[in-house]
């Protein structure tokens, strides 16, 4: 296997007049045996990064090297890498069997090493009666099955997936998920892996970069990602449901300082924020909160005792069994809580809602960055 480093690499497409940047000034070093997600929303650069590492497109600036060796001219083919991608791209005219070995007899190895390969790899990833069929006859879990073992019997350095479970079901892409992960704590093999789904993203990497407008917005493991989100985009992107965001001001109080957004958000600055958010008395300052740190409250329930205090109207109640997720408005704002499933407020009613205030994140209102 092999780490891999991005240094500078950006892409740029069209002319001088109409060129237009996809991907700006990335650095980034991939350590070999890490699992690392590109995420983002479409139009991010994920899939041209992916694209250029493969060799797929050819980079504008900056060097892109694997196992210490530059690569920028080397050919797709000399890089040694497998890619799967998220339309399965399997001959229709083989069988199984033989779109695993392709790749192996074009390289001309011997066809007992190609033999051993294939059967291997259909173990792994639980293929071996599928090994006769043609891909038409195949469900859409099997052939990605079959794309991954395709890529598995290659033995590369580097693997790269492009969003290879958008076309699943939502049940397969669960399995496929276990499926990846097994592979990569088996063969502790470097693999690069692009989605928009954060939920893939934080179930699957051991670092996760986060992607906006062809920008590194924040690289680390998923629970700083979670906890400790660097900007409003990051803190709004990974969670599900979304972190809530309120813009409203930092004022001085008797007791200390307070968040306030109207008369229907006020939340107690905990003593963490407060060095911090004491200089902003006055300035606009962005709250994110996740939807589990809200709990319902009595209409009538003031703010006090290190609680934050959100009034608004309900306008959705989603009822999942195990819990609800709760939508609610106030002009303008609005609101989502993750909640038990007993007890809950009709939509059309206005409801309250408290927070311990431990879970508070702080934003710049101009810059987005989180105050630090």
């Amino acid at each position: 296997m092999a780490d891999v480093q991005l240094n500078g690499l950006r892409k740029i497409y069209g002319g001088a007049r109409g060129a237009h940047v996809a991907v700006h000034n990335i650095d980034l070093h991939v350590a070999d045996g890490e699992f690392v997600v590109l995420v983002g929303p479409s139009g991010c650069g994920k899939s041209t990064i992916l694209r250029m590492i493969a060799g797929l497109e050819a980079i504008s600036e900056g060097e892109l090297s694997i196992g210490g060796l530059r690569v920028n001219d080397v050919p797709p083919g000399e890089r040694d890498i497998a890619m799967v991608f998220q339309t399965y791209a399997l001959y229709p005219h083989m069988t199984v069997y033989d779109n695993l070995a392709f790749a192996l007899r074009l390289r001309g190895l011997p066809p007992a090493e190609v033999q051993s390969r294939v059967q291997a790899a259909a173990a792994a990833m639980h293929i071996e009666a599928l090994l006769p069929r043609r891909p038409k006859a195949l469900s859409g879990g099997e052939r990605q099955r079959v794309a991954l073992g395709r890529a598995l019997v290659r033995e590369p350095k580097v693997f790269l997936f492009d969003e290879p479970l958008s076309n699943l079901d939502a049940r397969l892409r669960v399995q496929m998920r276990r499926e990846i992960a097994r592979l990569h704590r088996e063969l502790r093999a470097t693999m690069i892996y692009v989605t928009h789904d954060q939920v893939e993203a934080m179930t699957l990497g051991d670092r996760i970069v986060v992607l906006r407008d062809g920008r590194v917005q924040q690289v680390d493991v998923p629970s700083v990602l979670y906890n400790t989100p660097q900007n409003v985009f990051v803190a709004g992107f990974i969670g599900s449901p979304a972190m809530n965001i309120i813009t409203g001001e930092i004022v001085a109080v008797a007791d200390g300082l307070v968040f306030r957004r109207g008369a229907d958000v006020t939340i107690p600055v905990p003593a963490s924020w407060r060095a911090l958010l004491t200089p902003r008395v006055g300035q606009p300052v962005v709250l994110g909160i996740r939807p589990e740190h809200l709990e319902l409250a009595p209409a009538a329930q003031s703010p006090g005792n290190g609680r934050a205090h959100l009034a608004i109207r309900v306008d959705l109640v989603e009822h999942l069994g195990n819990e609800a997720i709760l939508h609610g408005s106030d002009e303008g704002l609005e609101i989502t809580a993750r909640l038990g499933p007993t007890a809950l407020p009709e939509a059309g009613t206005r409801a309250a809602f408290v927070a311990t205030t431990e879970h508070l994140h702080f934003f710049d209102a101009a810059t987005q960055a989180r105050v630090q």
